[in-house]
């Protein structure tokens, strides 16, 4: 129930009607439940011959219902008593029906807040953070651990129902007779608790599932993700084998909560049968109840009990379904705590150069920067070449601040990094990543991605800033055209002239491209290198590649290699083999060591 108080706390005005629509459906139906008795009376009465004020004559219960009825001018009548009964219960379903609403509106909230809280999380979160987590994982608890949470707060509206109905139930029966709802209640918590083993194995197994789920989500994205190659080697009965391992396992535990809960089923009914019929029995045999006290009792205890036992089925339910909360609540606390720093409050402006200045750079033991320094100048195309794995990549993101160096520091003009404010600098940033994925929509929402601040002429600018524009109008649809999943009905070219549209239309002042040319043909390749000299002056451009098209367009040239970062004087340098560039004290002429102070 710890899940339901935490969700009753988080959404107090909706809990708080919630309840109190249960409670007073629940007191309305237990004034239609007291005139139960009566009526019973009043039916046997006329039956038996003592005509229709029968009721009237009774003790307890009866005679209290009749009485107030007196009092309101009301003759306990059949009639009368039907009407009652039936006002009461159709109040009682319209007081329901509200609290329903509103546990439905709260589902919905908690879907929603749930998925927006991780969402939050994870876009705050250190770049180095969001580079550990599996996307199947985080996928999954986006997904299916929130509709699981979702499911358990309205398992645990559900109790708090059935427990109010089943409260009502008992308030009245022990107004009816006290001694045999005592032993029967006894009689019900003592096969509760016989039974509660089953509720914690199913606690376990939905824990189980939760993680299982997680793993296997885990390597089915990775499976589907890496299908190609799979398929290409005729291996895919490898990724098959660890799916189906995994699926086992999986089905194995719900398989288990499958049986625990069957097995509470079939337990509860014929248990509680026996149990009513022996407290049937020593009703009408030893204590000799009337016979419509006996019939009302036995009414009243049979829906205590069905209510007890939907009550343990529904907590059972819960129970299987609150570990995926825990575990979403795990992940978003995870991601909160690895929360970006807002570093400084500076505003740069990127008048003259970009400096990393003796920056050394390592993931765990393996150094990918030592000692490096580069200088990109404001306003000039600068070209950042090498194998893969050398570090090309990471330059860029010390550069956007997702990561910061072990060593050294990074400059914008006269500001080292740690002193700028980040979101700032990084709104004066346009980035192409190396994988241009674009939105099954159409060119203007994949150029502005929806930003209401961006028009269909900012769009048009950076279009034909990209050099997009000429093939965007011979669309028939022009930039209102879909560009399809993936991009896949334009070519690699315009795919990746849209890319750079988008890192365009807000008009940075920086533009950082990550192996812009490594899908295209040559042709592609040498628009995309023309297209990025005639932006060279208006912006300043940091393009990394291991294709030598793209230093020879750029204004300047680094190679790294062995963690150091060489200027490049001759772009026919930049394919040679490594050891025919040494170090600082022995370098051929085409190359040299850019100095400590990043000039």
């Amino acid at each position: 129930m710890r899940l339901l108080i935490t969700l009753a706390r988080k959404y107090p005005w909706h809990s708080v009607i919630m309840l109190l629509a249960l409670l007073l459906a629940g007191i309305a139906e237990g004034i239609g439940l007291s005139a139960l008795l009566p009526l019973v009376s009043t039916v046997v009465g006329s039956q038996a011959g003592g005509g229709p004020n029968a009721a009237a004559s009774g003790s307890g219960l009866e005679k209290t219902v009749t009485d107030t009825l007196a009092v309101l001018g009301l003759t306990p009548t059949l009639g009368t008593l039907l009407v009652v009964f039936v006002l009461t219960i159709l109040l009682k379903n319209g007081l329901v029906l509200v609290a329903k609403k509103r546990v439905g509106y709260t589902v919905a909230h908690v879907v929603t807040d749930l998925r927006l809280a991780l969402l939050r999380a994870l876009l705050v979160a250190r770049w180095e953070y969001l580079l550990r987590q599996p996307v199947g994982a985080l996928a999954n608890s986006m997904a299916t651990e929130a509709k699981r949470s979702a499911s358990a707060y309205l398992r645990g509206a559900s109790i708090a129902a059935l427990a109010i109905q089943a409260l009502v139930y008992t308030v009245v029966a022990l107004l009816v007779s006290w001694q045999t709802t005592l032993i029967a209640l006894a009689a019900g918590l003592l096969l509760a608790y016989t039974l509660k083993r089953l509720i914690k194995k199913a606690r376990r197994a939905g824990v189980r599932q939760t993680e299982l789920m997680k793993s296997l989500i885990r390597r089915l994205t990775d499976t589907l993700q890496s299908i190609k190659p799979f398929k290409a080697m005729g291996r895919e009965h490898l990724a098959d084998t660890v799916l189906e391992k995994k699926t086992t396992r999986l089905n194995k535990t719900l398989q288990k909560q499958v049986l625990s809960k069957e097995v509470l089923k079939a337990l509860q009914e014929p248990l509680l049968t026996i149990l009513l019929a022996v407290g049937l029995y020593i009703v009408l045999v030893y204590w000799r109840l009337p016979l419509a006290t006996t019939v009302v009792l036995g009414f009243l205890l049979a829906r205590i009990v069905k209510q007890l036992n939907k009550v343990q089925q529904e907590y059972q339910e819960l129970a299987i379904l609150e570990s995926a909360y825990w575990s979403l609540q795990d992940t978003i606390h995870g991601a909160e705590k690895e929360r970006e720093s807002a570093l400084g409050t500076q505003v740069p402006s990127l008048q003259h150069a970009i400096r990393l200045d003796r920056v050394s750079f390592t993931y765990g033991e393996h150094w990918v920067l030592q000692d490096a320094s580069l200088t990109f100048p404001a306003g000039l195309f600068t070209a950042i070449v090498g194998p893969s794995g050398v570090g090309k990549t990471t330059v860029a993101d010390l550069v956007t601040g997702l990561l910061r160096p072990q060593e050294g520091k990074v400059w914008i003009d006269d500001l080292p990094l740690q002193q700028v404010d980040m979101m700032t600098w990084r709104r004066m940033i346009g980035y192409v990543p190396q994988e241009t994925l674009l939105l099954h929509d159409t060119v203007l929402i994949n150029v502005t991605l929806g930003d209401p601040e961006l028009s269909a002429e900012d769009a048009e600018y950076a279009l034909r800033a990209a050099g997009a524009w000429e093939f965007v109008t011979a669309i028939p649809q022009g930039m209102y055209s879909t560009v399809g999943e993936r991009g896949d009905m334009l070519s690699g070219g315009q795919r990746q002239r849209i890319a750079i549209a988008r890192a365009l239309v807000h008009k940075p002042k920086l533009l950082i491209l990550d192996e812009p040319t490594s899908a295209l043909d040559r042709d592609s390749e040498e628009a995309i290198c023309e297209t990025l000299q005639q932006l060279s002056g208006e912006y300043t451009i940091l393009a990394i590649s291991h294709q030598p098209a793209l230093m020879k367009a750029a204004d300047r040239s680094y190679r790294l290699q062995n963690g150091m970062a060489v200027l490049v004087e001759d772009p026919s340098a930049a394919n040679a083999p490594s050891d025919e560039i040494e170090d600082d004290s022995g370098l051929s002429g085409q190359a040299a060591i850019v100095p400590g102070t990043g000039g």
